[in-house]
């Protein structure tokens, strides 16, 4: 079923069925797309990067980027074509980090799992150990 959303490149309100943008932007972004493509279909320019396509093309970065992102645009063909990793800017060619990144992210959050255990693990011996002790005060 259809619904009534803003279009999350000029705003418009627009019918939104598969895309998340208006028929206007859609066609667009389909002209800079076939620019961007005829650009680097040409033998001289399959090894361009990401900052030399935006600059002989005129096509915005994030425009390319979604195009690489979405598959569009296939590093396999175009080798030297990514996008900066969200952390550190390394140029990337799939996911939203690099291989660094990533790892980086990866043991920090073992970290946090192995002090979460041992957060738990110690409240569970705290549960366990607590023994209270009554004093006669009648018995010499």
């Amino acid at each position: 079923m259809a619904e009534l959303a803003n279009c999350s490149s000029c705003g418009n309100v627009f019918v939104k069925q598969l895309k998340d943008i208006c028929k206007e932007c859609y066609k667009k972004e389909e002209a800079a797309f076939q620019i961007v493509y005829d650009f680097l279909r040409q033998q001289r320019n399959r090894e361009a990067t990401l900052t030399e396509v935006v600059e002989a093309t005129g096509v915005e970065e994030t425009l390319i980027t979604k195009f690489i992102k979405e598959n569009r645009l296939r590093t396999s063909m175009f080798p030297k074509l990514g996008y900066p990793c969200e952390k550190c800017g390394t140029m990337i060619t799939t996911g939203k980090l690099c291989g660094s990144c990533s790892t980086e992210l990866q043991n920090e959050l073992s970290k946090l799992e192995a002090i979460d255990k041992v957060a738990e693990r110690n409240k569970e011996t705290e549960k366990e150990t607590r023994i209270y002790y009554t004093l006669d005060k009648n018995r010499r």
